[in-house]
């Protein structure tokens, strides 16, 4: 129930239409205006409507139609689209355009340079049609764009942006999956949305998991939070979270408006596996920063070859019983290290780290992996009293980009109103372009 209306038969419309589209392009049926098959499909977003599609893509691609070719587009720099369509044939490509508002500024400037990219190769703007789609609610801004209404997927205002990943923003990652499996990786959100919801806090994960941060971060001092996938396709999961954990507790004004007196959301970062070994794990062991970790494995690899995987988890294992128990003089010693090396090979131990191991990376177990953060996040929320659904601290760039563009390339405004700096920053760049 959202504001007294029960909203779930209209997830559920949404969720079929997703699926006939999905289906339609995965078995061909999809053409493009030329009539070729769409084999491409192409994410325009940012936020959450882009960290949450790549994320799940990366993590599912296992299950992927290999005869389609994904890509994911974001960044306002060009080069990003540039890169990401340079080998695409634009008679077989389908754009999916996520923008709740149809109005962010790199969405739809993105959108705008696909559009023409589109026009230029196939000479028509009827293409449009053929190769768009939206995820959005401005029925309006969709229409005006060229894309047609029955091919815009819908998502509400009470779905934020990073936590859209099971909503319509999901749509690429149906596609790529199927609808199937798509159903299976919401059934994963459900069981732990249950779980966090009915059992008792002291057996509840999401509680236990949001408890240990509070304890890290407000008592022990930890700023940074380590999350450490021992699993190649979740590449893409600690940069999912950062946007997750710190757009949601990056926060210093509680929900009554009080400055808060105590620490909110640590910063959270990461690689998968034993690349971060090679990496960053020496500060972790032996640096003066305490950094929490949070370890990720399974027991199954979905690409066994000869021991690899049993390799992968003996060095997990290891990593957490360094952090917690680390190396004494004596046993230095006993490993006839030479003393002047042995205050270098002593690690203090002590350091905390928490294991989440599951059997076997599937769309149910990213599921309940994505919503154990979402709920865990929710509840350290709840406990520094802020509100962890805004994001008022994006706003200001924002404004501040949308006064600075005109006068970059305006030499009638002699002296913009900002600081030096940035004053200076402008006019070195119209200088670049040729004006002043």
């Amino acid at each position: 129930m959202v504001d007294g209306e029960n909203v779930v038969p209209k997830v559920h419309d949404v969720l079929d239409r997703m699926a006939n589209l999905a289906n339609k392009v995965r078995n061909g049926q999809w053409k493009g205006y030329t009539g070729k098959s769409v084999r491409n499909v192409v994410n325009i977003g940012i936020g959450g409507s882009d960290l949450g599609p790549v994320m799940a893509y990366e993590a599912l691609r296992y299950y992927s139609n290999r005869e389609l070719c994904f890509r994911f587009i974001s960044n306002i720099d060009a080069t990003d689209f540039v890169e990401a369509t340079r080998d695409l044939d634009p008679e077989e490509t389908l754009f999916i355009v996520s923008s709740k508002s149809f109005n962010t500024q790199e969405t739809m400037t993105n959108a705008k340079t696909a559009r023409e990219w589109i026009i230029h190769e196939l000479k028509d703007t009827d293409a449009i049609a053929k190769h768009f789609v939206a995820v959005s609610t401005n029925i309006p801004k969709v229409k005006e764009f060229g894309i047609l209404p029955e091919n815009m997927f819908e998502f509400w205002d009470w779905v934020g942006g990073r936590y859209s990943l099971c909503s319509a923003i999901g749509l690429s990652t149906m596609i790529a999956i199927g609808p199937e499996n798509f159903h299976a990786m919401l059934d994963g959100f459900h069981q732990m949305d249950e779980h966090f919801r009915k059992v008792p806090f002291h057996k509840n994960i999401p509680v236990i998991s949001g408890l240990l941060g509070i304890w890290y971060n407000n008592f022990f001092g930890a700023q940074t939070v380590a999350v450490l996938p021992y699993e190649q396709y979740l590449k893409r999961f600690p940069a999912y979270l950062q946007q997750l954990t710190m757009e949601s507790n990056g926060k210093h004004i509680t929900i009554d408006n009080r400055e808060t007196p105590y620490q909110t959301g640590p910063v959270y970062w990461g690689e998968p596996g034993t690349n971060g070994q090679h990496s960053f794990y020496q500060l972790i062991h032996q640096g003066t920063k305490l950094v929490p970790c949070d370890f990720i494995a399974f027991t199954e690899s979905l690409n066994p070859v000869d021991n690899h995987h049993d390799l992968l988890i003996a060095n997990v294992l290891a990593q957490a019983e360094a952090l917690a128990f680390g190396k004494t003089r004596q046993e230095a010693e006993e490993e006839k290290i030479p003393e002047k090396l042995i205050p270098h090979r002593i690690f203090q131990g002590n350091r905390p780290s928490s294991m989440i191991v599951m059997d076997k990376l599937t769309p149910a177990a990213l599921g309940k992996l994505v919503a154990l953060y979402e709920h865990s996040v929710f509840t350290e929320g709840v406990i520094w009293q802020i509100n962890s659904f805004d994001q008022w601290g994006v706003e200001l760039g924002k404004n501040l980009a949308a006064k600075i563009f005109p006068e970059l390339n305006n030499a009638n405004i002699s002296s913009p109103r900002h600081d030096s700096s940035t004053n200076n920053f402008i006019q070195r760049y119209r200088k670049s372009k040729g004006l002043s």
